[in-house]
């Protein structure tokens, strides 16, 4: 076998079993080691913005690394912005970067770059093979890296030399990670900081989000009183019903202050301190109050699950926390689409067990306040705030969780920074649902826009926060691309097609006039 061989199939014996690639002629090597190996399921994405995206979704549903597949340094570049997405969602992707021969890169042909510089900040560990016979534990490595709790991204460089060369099988093996757990004198401090606590809130992110975690947090309410609070922008949270309720920390400064303002405990779960997302003159970037005693139960490296179980059995917390109630009807009102309407018809129609992607920026509010008592499902946001990671984000989702369906809330301005996920959508068949929301307009920065200051813009400044002139006919992009699509102008016609597509598996997109 040639280092490539002996490279993929110690991550496919290891549990690697998906691939988004954008390969270039220095992977060449890897792609027919990709074709001899069934267990790995290889996903073509016509630009590593996608690619990497989708490696994020992946991550977050399947909680385990999907492989990349990347050209050189520039087509690791394009990656980059998903990546800092991923980073911030702590998710687990292994990133496999091709590079020139060893001898070759001396000649500093074009492709020549500094992958190390390039993949340093978005990167946990990053490694390069040191020949062939160590490709493979270079891969192991990485993966092992990458597995960290809760996740983490890894990065390491496949010389094309090291591929191709033919080599005795190597003898590799996955270091094992353990996963950190929080001390019992943290358990202690913070269990009487509840205890003496007027009015105390935990504000949780990153595993502490998840099911069973939320739930073990809902027995400390029982037991404290406390709020239960959440990061802006979480990497995945399980919501519905019987799913432990939570309130979302605002997104503007000022009402997030406004929203922490009666608290004189604040409790890190998973999460750090809130801050606001941008500086704006003479508002505070610090969200939590200044009278507040601020702790940390975890961060995001320490089992959030297990600090919470021992945190509730120490508080003598009740067995069973408040969840959510049964669904209720949301009465439809007639004619244009609003975001409220457009949340009404999601959550009638939302189904068991979805997975909703998030990137609906202004216009998707609505929805994830009126899907609180929905069937439960979880929902995936812009961990980053690099925007076009909506549409490959739920690429990943729906390859992690095949029998699951995806939604897809997707603004027209962020969706045309990935749009080629749509054509990766309908080769792979997807269950995905895009509700495509075109505004013809980046809305949120005209709020911004007087946010900041700025009382009477000039036409250039508005044209460069319009999206009409040309119009975005996003049903005929999706059209070109091989995509059912739809476009929809009332609350009727929402309504009816949202439903034909929950009903029916495969990818579709509507497209929502608002």
């Amino acid at each position: 076998m040639n280092g490539a061989e002996s490279l993929i199939n110690a991550l496919a014996e290891h549990g690697v079993d998906a691939c988004f690639a954008n390969p270039g002629t220095s992977e060449m090597q890897l792609v027919a080691a990709l074709d001899k190996q069934p267990q790995i399921r290889a996903v073509l994405c016509l630009f590593e913005g996608v690619v990497t995206g989708a490696a994020d979704g992946y991550g977050r549903m399947a909680d385990k690394p999907a492989l990349t597949l990347l050209h050189l340094g520039p087509g690791f570049a394009n990656g980059i912005a998903n990546l800092h997405n991923a980073q911030r969602a702590h998710s687990p992707i292994l990133n496999m970067v091709g590079d020139h021969a060893t001898d070759h890169l001396q000649h500093d042909a074009p492709l020549t770059s500094d992958i190390r510089g390039m993949a340093t900040p978005v990167s946990q560990s990053f490694t390069v093979s040191p020949n062939a016979e160590g490709l493979a534990q270079t891969g192991l490595q990485a993966l092992s890296d990458s597995q960290a709790y809760p996740g983490s991204i890894s990065t390491f460089v496949v010389p094309a030399d090291h591929a191709w060369t033919d080599i005795a099988p190597p003898a590799a093996q996955l270091p094992s990670v353990p996963t950190a757990r929080a001390s019992d004198d943290t358990i202690a401090a913070v269990a009487q900081q509840l205890r003496d606590a007027r009015n105390s809130g935990l504000f949780l992110g990153g595993r502490a989000l998840r099911a069973d975690a939320l739930y073990q947090a809902g027995r400390i309410v029982a037991a404290t009183g406390c709020r239960l609070v959440t990061e802006t922008f979480f990497a995945r949270q399980a919501r519905g019903i019987g799913r432990v309720i939570t309130e979302r920390l605002a997104y503007f400064g000022e009402m997030a202050a406004e929203q922490l303002a009666d608290l004189d405990t604040l409790v890190l779960v998973g999460a750090k301190a809130p801050v606001s997302f941008f500086a704006y003159p003479d508002k505070p970037s610090v969200l939590w109050p200044a009278t507040a005693s601020l702790a940390t139960l975890v961060d995001v490296r320490i089992d959030a699950l297990d600090a919470l179980t021992r945190l509730a059995d120490l508080l003598d917390a009740p067995a069973q926390p408040v969840t959510a109630s049964a669904q209720a009807a949301q009465p439809l009102n007639h004619g244009k689409i609003d975001s409220t309407e457009l949340g009404k018809v999601v959550a009638n129609r939302l189904p068991e067990h979805a997975i909703v992607c998030d990137e609906g920026a202004t216009n998707s509010l609505a929805t994830f306040l009126l899907t609180a008592n929905a069937p439960a499902h979880d929902w995936l946001t812009l961990t980053g705030g690099a925007i076009g990671q909506g549409l490959p984000l739920a690429v990943g989702a729906a390859i992690a969780c095949p029998d699951r369906p995806v939604i897809a809330l997707e603004a027209d301005g962020s969706g045309m920074y990935t749009v080629q996920a749509l054509w990766t959508m309908v080769r792979e068949q997807l269950d995905i649902t895009v509700l495509l929301l075109n505004n013809r307009s980046y809305a949120i920065l005209n709020i911004e826009l007087a946010r900041v200051g700025v009382e009477a813009p000039g036409p250039i400044a508005l044209s460069l926060l319009d999206l009409s002139n040309p119009d975005l006919n996003w049903a005929d992009i999706a059209r070109g691309m091989g995509l059912q699509a739809s476009t929809v102008e009332t609350v009727e016609a929402l309504d009816q097609s949202f439903a034909e597509a929950m009903a029916h598996k495969g990818p579709s997109l509507i497209e929502v006039m608002l």
